[in-house]
């Protein structure tokens, strides 16, 4: 079995923004760290996309991009994702992000009540890691 999953550190945020109660935070370039079974080597890709979390409350002013990453928590539900996206995602119930940007001091934290991640295009291979 193969897994992917989106580093957090690093990643490019393009824009985040509020519109009718829907938080998108968009993934101008998302660092995608691919596993295969029973490799010890892994891959690294990018591609953009969007981190959608819907019933929307966002604490304090909405970051401006473009922005780097510095990592962050994805909380659904009873779970919380540390400095990484799992591919895929798409969950109901609570949902949290907190991240922290490149410059600016006090993380970006925003809840909601479901939470999804949309990629776009195909992956753009980056390098091997070993």
């Amino acid at each position: 079995m193969d897994s992917s999953s989106i580093e957090l550190p690093g990643s490019r945020i393009g824009s985040v923004e509020v519109v009718d109660g829907v938080l998108r935070i968009g993934l101008a370039r998302a660092l995608i760290v691919k596993t295969m079974t029973g490799s010890a080597e892994r891959t690294r890709w990018w591609q953009a996309g969007d981190l959608i979390l819907a019933g929307a409350r966002v604490a304090g002013p909405l970051p401006i991009g473009p922005l780097t990453c510095l990592g962050g928590d994805i909380d659904e539900n009873i779970y919380t994702y540390r400095d990484m996206i799992p591919i895929p995602l798409e969950s109901r119930g609570w949902a949290r992000c907190a991240l922290r940007f490149e410059g600016i001091e006090a993380p970006f934290i925003a809840e909601g009540d479901a939470i999804r991640l949309a990629l776009f295009d195909v992956p753009k291979y980056i390098e091997h890691i070993r």
